[in-house]
């Protein structure tokens, strides 16, 4: 199964390794953390970790130069630990230095490498959204271990 952002093979998907779950894809799965942040300004204020974590497991999104500046912007905002104001405007200013951030290469014919992650989009969704900023904030943790 293909759709934007991800491939999915023998129901797991081929970047990141989460499972398919009740049907839905990793990248399925990862709206509905989206629309659950539309019910709480507390979940809607991780919005830039949850969107981060799920894109740097899925590099074939991105140009080189996109990931690598997308994997050094959660590096220092986690680090430096960044108020999501602050996050916002280093993205605006460094994504101005990039020539081109998101992969020109159609979906069907990027090159994707499996790398195994012990958190996923997964975690998330089955979680459900009583438990999605817990979820969350293990996540980016979980990245940043990850990202050493």
């Amino acid at each position: 199964m293909v759709n934007n952002d991800t491939e999915m093979q023998m129901g797991q998907c081929v970047e990141c390794g989460a499972k398919e779950i009740d049907g839905y894809s990793c990248h399925e799965q990862f709206t509905f953390p989206l629309v659950w942040e539309h019910n709480d300004p507390a979940l809607y204020a991780l919005h830039f970790w949850l969107v981060s974590c799920y894109m740097i497991q899925h590099p074939s999104n991105f140009t080189e130069e996109g990931h690598t500046y997308l994997v050094t912007l959660f590096t220092e905002a986690y680090d430096n630990n960044w108020e999501t104001a602050y996050i916002l405007k280093r993205n605006r200013e460094l994504v101005s230095k990039i020539d081109k951030i998101t992969n020109p290469v159609p979906n069907k014919d990027r090159k994707r490498t499996y790398k195994f992650w012990p958190m996923t989009i997964n975690d998330i969704y089955l979680g459900e959204e009583e438990n999605a900023i817990k979820n969350i904030n293990r996540w980016k943790d979980q990245i940043r271990v990850e990202l050493k």
